[in-house]
This record gives C-alpha cells, sequence and structure tokens, in this order.
C-alpha cells in the first residue's frame, strides 16, 4: 500500500444482496494473513499483485504473442498445441514459467482477450468513491449501503479507516467482513465507522485453527468478545466444511461461544461449502487441496442450524 489514499483492490462488486442488508456495493481489498484450505479467492491472499493465467481465453501466439514480446524476465514462451473451441482451430499457447515471473504485469497490459491479467490493481479513494456514489439512490430505497471485504480488508486498515471516513461522512450503512484476525488497535480504529460487523468463525479448537487455516484462534475468539462488551453489532459467519469443522461438537462449541457475546450478534448465518473457486487456484498456478471434498447436504446444514438454534441463536443459512 502506497499511501492511506490508495488501497490494493481485487474487485469491486456492485448490487450485491448477500454481504450484508439491502443492495450493496461491496469492495474487496487484497492481503490476508490466513490460508484456508477452503479458500475460494486465492488471488486475495497477497499483497502483492499476482499474473493469473486464464488459458482458455487465448488466441493463440500465431494471431497474437505481444506478450512474448513485452515480457523482461523472459518468463513466457511457446508453448503446446491445442484446438480452441473460442477460436474453433488449433492454436498454440504460451508458458507460464512461474519462477521466473517477476509479476510486473507487462504481459497483461498488452493481452486484450485478458488471458493473463493482474489479480490486483491500486484505486485511489475518489476512484472507489466515484463507484459507491452511483447507487447512493438504490442504498437508500433498499437499506443498503457498502461492504469492505476481502480478503482481509484489516491488513489495509489505515486505508479501510479512510474509506470508511468517506463513506459515514455520504450517511452510507458500512459493514466490515473480517476473519478477526488482527490487531485490536487496528480495530478501534476503524469500528466507530461500521455500522455491522460480519465476522467469520471457521473452527473454536486452537490447534485445528492453525491446521485449516494457517493461524490459530485465540486473537480471533478474543476481538469477538472485545467487540460484543462494546456494543458492535455484529453478525457471526460459519463455513460448515464437511469432514472439517462440522462436527457436532464444534458446532456446538460455535453455539456457546457466539451465545455467550450477548445481544451484540443479531444472527449466526452457516455457509455451505462449495468448490467455485477452485478454476482460481489454476489460473495462479496454485494446487486446490480440496478438490474432492463435496458441499455439505442439506440434512448437514440443517443438523448444523438446529444445533446452533438450540443455543438460543436465530441462524439464516446461505
Amino acid at each position: 500500500m502506497k499511501n492511506v489514499q490508495t488501497g490494493k483492490i481485487i474487485d469491486i462488486q456492485r448490487y450485491t444482496v448477500h454481504d450484508g442488508p439491502g443492495i450493496r456495493t461491496e469492495v474487496f481489498l487484497k492481503g490476508c494473513p490466513l490460508r484456508c484450505l477452503w479458500c475460494h479467492s486465492p488471488d486475495s491472499q497477497s499483497l502483492e499483485d499476482e499474473i493469473a493465467w486464464f488459458e482458455i481465453k487465448c488466441i493463440g501466439t500465431d494471431s497474437c504473442g505481444k506478450c512474448l514480446e513485452v515480457c523482461p524476465a523472459g518468463a513466457l514462451t511457446k508453448g503446446r498445441r491445442l484446438y480452441s473451441k473460442f477460436e474453433k482451430r488449433e492454436i498454440q499457447v504460451i508458458e507460464l514459467n512461474r519462477d521466473a515471473c517477476n509479476n510486473c504485469g507487462r504481459c497483461a497490459l498488452v493481452c486484450w482477450p485478458k488471458a493473463l491479467y493482474l489479480t490486483g490493481r491500486d484505486m485511489s479513494l475518489s476512484e472507489i468513491m466515484k463507484i459507491i456514489d452511483r447507487d447512493k439512490l438504490y442504498y437508500r430505497k433498499s437499506g443498503g449501503g457498502v461492504t469492505i471485504s476481502g480478503g482481509e480488508p484489516m491488513v489495509q486498515y489505515k486505508f479501510v479507516k479512510a474509506l470508511l471516513k468517506q463513506c459515514k461522512a455520504r450517511g452510507l450503512h458500512v459493514c466490515l467482513d473480517t476473519c478477526g484476525y488482527a490487531q485490536w488497535d487496528h480495530y478501534r480504529e476503524v469500528l466507530e465507522y461500521v455500522d455491522l460487523v460480519l465476522y467469520d468463525l471457521k473452527h473454536m479448537d486452537t490447534l485445528q485453527s492453525r491446521r485449516l487455516t494457517g493461524v490459530p484462534n485465540q486473537l480471533i475468539l478474543e476481538n469477538a468478545r472485545r467487540m460484543a462488551a462494546g456494543g458492535v453489532p455484529m453478525q457471526i459467519r460459519v463455513p460448515i466444511i464437511p469432514g472439517y469443522n462440522d462436527s457436532e461438537e464444534n458446532i456446538r462449541a460455535t453455539g456457546a461461544f457466539c451465545a455467550g457475546l450477548g445481544p451484540s450478534v443479531s444472527q449466526v448465518q452457516i455457509l455451505p461449502y462449495h468448490r467455485l473457486g477452485s478454476a482460481k487456484y489454476e489460473r495462479l498456478g496454485k494446487k486446490y487441496l480440496l478438490e474432492d471434498l463435496k458441499p455439505p447436504s442439506q440434512e448437514q446444514m440443517e443438523k448444523c442450524r438446529e444445533i446452533l438454534e438450540s443455543c438460543g441463536l436465530k441462524v439464516i443459512t446461505g
């Protein structure tokens, strides 16, 4: 991050309805301290730009090949020949040597089909607010607003604070979608500008948390307690990953913890595992470790719901 006026952004989506009330604009920031096995946004994990390679969009080196000419590291060469469904002919695609690639992005600039693209971009506060301002009427009519997500937005907390101040100056409802793994002093700086925190809980056992997400959960649980004690409105979100965190013991422990947070928690949302992000791993040259895992059944989701409701919680699915 260059300064508090510039953030590293993965995407901005308008008219979203799943991450907070009403119709919203959602800003996805790059960078995350967790490495969840089931992560559906591997392109959001690193704070640095990364080159992604979407082979199916390549039109072939015979028709283009501009990326080969501009790569300063010699990371791109002519690769295999294959039949392109889009071009309806055999083409020769490029081959990307990731060990040699320095992610400079020059290839992405000349790749008009977007077969090569950078996973992040720098955006200024003013650029983002221009996009947010387009839909103020929808926010007012639907009770919506702006959601700041990631990655983990607190990785860029100074930029997040500046962005939230701009949103609140316009009277917009703001949600912060966070995994809870950040310094409390950083949360304290941004929470005064937040109307609702969407708070992720992955696993209640700290050893399992480290195994599944790469980090222990003590800080995550303590930050949730601090937010609740301070009266911060929260919605807890629990991904249901079959065989990893859906045991009755873990769901009951999750329910007891959420119930113990008191009235700050308006509801608990359980989110069924899906594989929609698996293709992103291939584009980044990474292996998706849960490629054989199936989503939970309706019966599995209902069982988790019943356990959480037995703890006195309001529960929604999806």
